[in-house]
C-alpha cells in the first residue's frame, strides 16, 4: 500500500482523497481520524496529521472541535475537477504530442480511444 519513493504523508491525503472520489466517504461525513490514519498505516501520528492537514489547507477536510475532521461539501467536486485537469496534463496533452510526431490525426486518435487501441493507419 505505500509506495517508495512518495512522501507518506502525501499517501496518506491521497488515499483519503480517493476515498471521497469513490463515494466510500461521503461529503459532511466524518474522516478518518490522525490515530485511525496512523494506527491502520502504521506511521508517526505526526505524519498522518500533516497529510490530513494537507486536505484542511486545500478545502477538502474541516474540523468540528471536539469532534473532529469532516468531508467538506463540494469536496468531491473538487477533487473531481483538480483530477480532470491532471488527467489532461499527464495523458491527454502527452499522448497527443506523440500522435502528432508519428503522423495521426486527432480523429485517428479518438477511433483508437473508441475502438480500444487498435492500430490505425494514416
Amino acid at each position: 500500500m505505500i509506495e517508495e519513493g512518495k512522501p507518506l504523508f502525501v499517501q496518506i491525503a491521497e488515499q483519503v482523497e480517493d476515498s471521497i472520489v469513490d463515494g466510500s466517504i461521503a461529503e459532511e461525513a466524518q474522516a478518518p481520524s490522525t490515530n485511525e490514519l496512523a494506527a491502520f498505516y502504521r506511521i508517526n501520528p505526526a505524519t498522518a496529521a500533516k497529510g490530513v492537514n494537507m486536505l484542511v489547507d486545500k478545502g477538502v477536510l474541516y474540523k468540528r472541535r471536539g469532534i473532529g475532521m469532516f468531508v467538506a461539501a463540494g469536496a468531491r467536486e473538487l477533487l473531481l475537477s483538480e483530477r480532470r485537469s491532471d488527467f489532461a496534463l499527464r495523458y491527454v496533452q502527452p499522448l497527443l504530442a506523440e500522435a502528432r510526431r508519428i503522423g495521426l490525426e486527432p480523429d485517428d486518435v479518438a477511433s483508437l480511444v473508441r475502438g480500444g487501441a487498435a492500430p490505425a493507419t494514416p
